[in-house]
């Protein structure tokens, strides 16, 4: 029989993209969901964060949007870093299987909300409520009870569980949450103007440059986006007056540094000032932080969104899984564990970005040009350029949820543009399948986020679950063959005929084993159950 989903809806604390995320997701685990924001309507302006990596762009395919995304945005693969006028070095980027999606989308985050908008209206399990800006969160053993300032006065709406992701401006929520959000910011501004002209030959590629003759002593980093518009950004002294820099002439001949005599229009411009923090906690009880009001990284690398989107998958699918009963509340502890790792990494990375970007002393200066200048010819001194490493999923190995192999150490970060081989910890690489009777599912994700995946080597038996661990839980049990009869599931895997694969309900692989007798007890591992009593291999 299967477990009914609780009456009591989930409560999403911001409807940007990341709410909108965890929302779709959570309904598509059955779960009924109330989104609260405390602004009146969708406030469309600016590009905001444009930048999609490919396997976000997976995520929000599970729910229906992914494709459109990718077909509505610009897809670039070449990332180019320039010293002054001359090329440094470009890099393109791996894919171990056969993904459908580029490796990076470019498309307006208002254009991204408005698709996800779209999808959450045709969605009955999603209630969308504007104008409830929470002042107020209250929770005990039974639920979270959410205090909301509306226009008809002081609102409270009570779930089960919630996520928080209201954005950067979340001081309230964390507050009431009692968290610290520790960190720094940085002195340096930022221009961002998103201009409608014709630049051919760089529709398709990332441009970074240090120190052009046009921004000379800092940055310039420019992005295609769709409609022939390019996301320019530069960096600029604490002093930069946007309103001064108009009024003299001084935007116009910044432009025109860059695209030459073309025709333009401005599309939106504005002036920000980067931070990197990160919250104490990001789960405080039955409510689970995500997205900027848990951590704000520098743009440098496109990991602000893209991370916030994989913290929604990450709490959705806990979540679900203790409402239906299939996991106890301890699988909550893991998001924290999990999405906390991902967020203290992706400051570091960041960080590092931003030291190089913006030298701290004259002696860190002159460290920086030497490494640009023997950069052109050195190859040593060009792995040591840091114009930014592009967004890319965290690696769980050090999960408690993950069994670890010794045959399959994790060999740390790869390079630039590259992907680690698969092993415990890792995101599965995408293939193509065919499942049986399911002509609905092509992709190996597909079938990974249906619930726990068991993937089984020619030579190796069939496991079972214990009906004690089971009992409805979306288990899945396939044969490598069945799924893929040719190499491309094997090689890209990297799997030997006696392996048993146990991929989470996001993808990652939880363990690889070769006894069959062993993977209950890693599914115990993956949910935070008892393990149960050995069944026989």
């Amino acid at each position: 029989m299967t477990t009914p989903p609780p009456s009591t809806p989930v409560l999403v604390l911001g409807c940007g993209p990341v709410g909108q995320t965890a929302a779709l997701l959570l309904a598509r685990w059955g779960l009924s969901v109330v989104v609260l924001d405390g602004r009146p309507e969708r406030d469309l302006i600016g590009s905001k964060a444009i930048c999609q990596q490919r396997d976000v762009i997976d995520v929000w395919d599970s729910v229906g949007v992914g494709a459109e995304v990718a077909r509505r945005g610009v897809t670039w693969t070449t990332a180019r870093t320039f010293h002054r006028d001359t090329e440094l070095f470009h890099f393109q980027f791996a894919d171990r299987g056969k993904s459908p999606f580029p490796p990076f989308v470019n498309i307006s985050q208002c254009e991204t909300e408005r698709l996800l908008d779209e999808r959450i209206a045709a969605e009955p399990l999603i209630e969308v409520r504007w104008g409830h800006r929470v002042t107020g969160i209250e929770q005990d053993e039974s639920g979270v009870t959410v205090t909301c300032a509306t226009p008809d006065g002081p609102v409270p709406v009570t779930g089960s569980y919630a996520v928080a992701c209201p954005g950067p401006r979340s001081d309230e929520v964390r507050s009431a949450l009692g968290l610290t959000f520790e960190g720094e910011t940085f002195d340096d501004h930022f221009l961002i103007c998103d201009i409608r002209t014709d630049l051919p030959g760089w529709e398709s590629e990332r441009r970074f440059y240090f120190d052009p003759e046009w921004n000379p002593g800092r940055q310039v980093l420019i992005h295609p986006c769709p409609d022939s518009t390019f996301r320019i950004d530069w960096q600029v002294p604490a002093d930069f007056d946007l309103a001064v820099e108009e009024s003299s002439g001084g935007l116009d001949r910044r432009i025109r540094q860059v695209i030459g005599d073309r025709p333009y229009e401005i599309v939106w411009k504005s002036v920000y000032r980067f931070h990197s923090r990160v919250v104490d906690r990001m789960r405080v009880g039955r409510v689970l932080v995500s997205g900027d009001a848990a951590h704000l990284v520098s743009p440098f690398g496109a990991r602000g969104l893209n991370s916030g989107v994989l913290d929604a998958e990450n709490a959705a699918w806990k979540i679900a899984f203790v409402a239906r009963g299939w996991a106890p509340e301890s699988l909550l502890d893991s998001y924290h564990d999990e999405r906390h790792a991902a967020a203290l990494e992706n400051i570091e990375v960041t960080g590092d970005t931003m030291r190089f970007l913006v030298p701290g002393s004259d002696e860190e200066a002159r460290r920086r040009l030497d490494v640009l200048e023997r950069a052109a010819t050195d190859p040593e001194a060009r792995a040591q350029v840091d114009s930014g490493r592009l967004a890319e999923p965290f690696w769980y190995v050090d999960s408690p949820l993950t069994t670890p192999d010794e045959r399959r150490p994790f060999p740390g970060r790869p390079a630039r543009g590259d992907v680690p081989v698969p092993a415990p910890g890792v995101l599965v690489p995408d293939c193509p399948i065919t499942v049986r009777g399911r002509p609905d599912v092509v992709r190996l994700r597909q079938l990974a986020r249906e619930g726990v995946t068991v993937l089984v080597g020619d030579d190796a038996p069939i496991p079972s679950v214990p009906e004690s661990l089971a009992g409805d839980l979306p288990v899945g049990v396939h044969r490598i063959a069945d799924l893929d009869a040719g190499p491309t599931l094997r090689q890209a895997l990297g799997a030997r005929p006696d392996e048993i694969w146990v991929l989470r309900p996001d993808g990652h692989v939880a363990a690889v084993l070769t006894r069959a007798a062993d993977v209950a007890p890693a599914v115990a591992r993956l949910l935070t159950c008892p393990v149960p009593s050995p069944v026989p291999a």
